[in-house]
């Protein structure tokens, strides 16, 4: 027997406490306020920064989202991935606010972490928000390849 979609197993690797906080908000709520926290999300998601405005070959598309979405890592310089902090960009249409909602759900909660902190994020995480019941399972596919794609771009700038 399998778990549902949304089911953390009993020993998962615990999440950022940021990113935890928010999967508590998201698994309280009932379907139609996971929707709204979702919009929410999407309309605080900030604009690119000058650097990479109009210059979305700078950055990498994230296919696996229904939506055109975008993004791009910085990482700080530092001795150790613990000292180095992630920064993170996403670029999705505003009439998109699912892959919106995603991208600011991640921006939310690993914006400012240390590298060692992003990469210890588990691979699941986007499953931890209960959102399978308010989200075909497509779309959280996308929010799955998001994270994928972070923490390959913060692995390859560290490397």
């Amino acid at each position: 027997m399998t778990a549902p979609v949304d089911a953390a197993p009993a020993a998962a690797a615990p999440l950022p406490a940021g990113l935890q906080e928010i999967a508590d908000d998201f698994t309280s709520a009932g379907s139609d306020l996971k929707l709204e926290l979702l919009l929410e999300f999407s309309d605080e998601l900030p604009g690119l920064p000058e650097r990479y405005a109009g210059r979305l070959d700078q950055l990498e598309r994230v296919d696996e989202c229904q939506s055109p979405l975008f993004l791009t890592v910085e990482v700080a310089d530092g001795d150790r991935l613990e000292d180095r902090a992630v920064s993170l960009f996403f670029d999705a249409p505003p009439e998109a606010p699912t892959t919106r909602g995603f991208a600011g759900i991640l921006r939310e909660g690993l914006d400012g972490l240390s590298a060692a902190e992003v990469l210890a994020v588990p691979d699941d995480a986007p499953m931890r928000f209960g959102l399978a019941e308010a989200v075909s399972p497509l779309r959280l596919r996308g929010m799955v390849a998001m994270l994928s794609r972070i923490k390959r771009q913060v692995r390859a700038k560290t490397a």
